[in-house]
């Protein structure tokens, strides 16, 4: 069977875990040469030696996306090193929780210099890689960006500034060879439960989303990748994801009631 991504670079941002990890192993079973970044250099090199061990190819670049310039480096780094650049992923993100009414300016800085500006500037600097060979834009939302989710306002807030993004690029980046595909999860097993609103990891946090509707990070890679070779707009998924994402967008008024009855 023909591998989709032969012989091309693939970007990801927040490499080292979860979802990007997950993506990295996807993609260079696809065939892809795949560059690793995130702030955590002991993950990135752990995620490179599994792919080379599997026969891959890889690249670890540490990044920080709520560093402009760190962006710029990173993939200038990337296309000196393996000579192109085909994918970029921007899937580097967490979530500041709390309830709006409790949350400091500098929470909201936080939540949206990650999510949201270095997501912006991640595309900024892959876009023109990315026209040298019709390549594709990957942005990385959520189902919160179509649900209203109490506690969480700033991620979701962040998730909605995504879509929209992705959405402005699709349009922008029509007939220049380049396409943007925005892809919206729901529930996947990752390390975002145990990160603080600093963006700290601690390990002993509890994850309390809920587990009976989690995917696997692997099975969620292999959706996504399907979308990306696709060159979907957007992509939405799982099955619960879906409901939500339908029932979020198009009957609003019910999502008030059940969320205000429940509360």
């Amino acid at each position: 069977m023909a591998k989709r991504f032969e012989n091309q670079v693939v970007w990801i941002t927040g490499g080292g875990s979860g979802i990007g990890r997950a993506l990295a192993l996807a993609f260079a079973e696809e065939g892809a040469t795949v560059a690793v970044s995130g702030r955590r250099q002991e993950r990135l090199e752990l995620v490179a030696t599994e792919i080379a061990g599997n026969g891959g190819k890889a690249l670890a670049v540490p990044c920080d996306v709520a560093d402009e310039a760190s962006i710029e480096r990173t993939v200038q780094q990337v296309v000196d090193t393996l000579g192109r650049l085909d994918v970029a992923v921007a899937n580097a993100g967490f979530s500041v929780a709390g309830k709006i009414a409790k949350l400091s300016a500098e929470d909201w800085r936080r939540q949206l210099d990650v999510n949201v500006i270095g997501l912006a500037m991640t595309a900024r600097y892959s876009i023109p890689h990315l026209m040298e060979h019709a390549g594709r834009l990957v942005l990385v939302g959520s189902v919160s960006s179509m649900l209203p989710t109490p506690g969480v306002g700033a991620y979701s807030a962040s998730k909605y500034a995504v879509r929209a993004i992705g959405q402005t690029l699709a349009v922008e980046l029509h007939g220049t060879g380049v396409t943007c595909t925005t892809i919206h999860p729901g529930f996947i097993e990752s390390e975002i439960a145990q990160v603080d609103n600093r963006g700290v990891f601690d390990a002993s946090r509890e994850d309390k989303r809920p587990q009976r509707l989690m995917w696997p990070a692997d099975r969620a890679a292999k959706a996504m990748i399907d979308a990306i070779a696709a060159r979907k707009r957007e992509y939405t998924f799982t099955g619960h994801g879906k409901v939500g994402a339908f029932v979020g967008r198009h009957l609003p008024g019910l999502v008030h009631l059940g969320l205000t009855r429940a509360k």
